[in-house]
């Protein structure tokens, strides 16, 4: 498995590795979780997927296993900011708006949407080195452009799974479950960097 980083500037070099993340996003979020976000019968791509965009993928064997996509949260595309910003502004029906008490917008925070896995990756081993990947990758694209902080609207159950990748994860706001695939969910806050124990090792 390898990450690869890029945005739509530099998409010619990564068209196929693209639109097989926008596949398992539709494969994940419309088959299985049953959202109801823009879609065809191949891919899933929203208002956020845009010039103001990053991506951070994991390749393995030539194919698209995993990926996420990151944004600073000073981004602006027409009458969309970052995805949380909108839900407190009240612009996404399917996110409460008490998600998050305050908005930040500041170039030190970048936001991190769309993380998907592929099934094909069945074990422990494989998906935590996949997650792995991918955040670093999602850390090193913020840092890069002066991020200091990532956040998420993600399953509770990751926080442990970024702790024990070596990240200060914690959650932020009150969590909700969302009733269109019962699973709970609440924002989730980390530096870019990773604990010194954690780079140590």
């Amino acid at each position: 498995m390898h990450n690869i980083k890029f945005n739509l500037t530099k998409l010619h070099n990564h068209n196929d590795y693209f639109w097989g993340y926008l596949q398992l996003r539709k494969h994940f979020f419309v088959d299985q979780l049953g959202w109801d976000i823009p879609h065809d019968n191949q891919f899933e791509m929203d208002q956020y997927d845009t010039p103001m965009a990053w991506y951070s993928l994991v390749v393995d064997k030539g194919k698209v296993v995993g990926g996420a996509r990151v944004m600073p949260t000073t981004a602006r595309w027409g009458n969309y900011s970052y995805m949380l910003k909108d839900a407190v502004d009240g612009k996404l029906s399917d996110i409460p708006a008490a998600v998050l008490a305050h908005a930040e917008q500041s170039q030190g925070l970048w936001e991190c949407t769309r993380l998907v896995i592929s099934d094909d990756l069945n074990t422990h081993a494989q998906r935590s080195k996949c997650l792995s990947l991918i955040v670093s990758g999602l850390a090193q694209t913020a840092a890069s452009q002066g991020g200091t902080d990532l956040i998420s609207l993600s399953p509770i159950t990751l926080m442990r799974a970024l702790r024990q990748l070596g990240y200060d994860a914690g959650r932020i706001g009150d969590p909700y479950v969302n009733p269109g695939d019962g699973r709970k969910y609440a924002v989730l806050s980390m530096p870019v960097k990773r604990g010194d124990a954690q780079k140590a090792a």
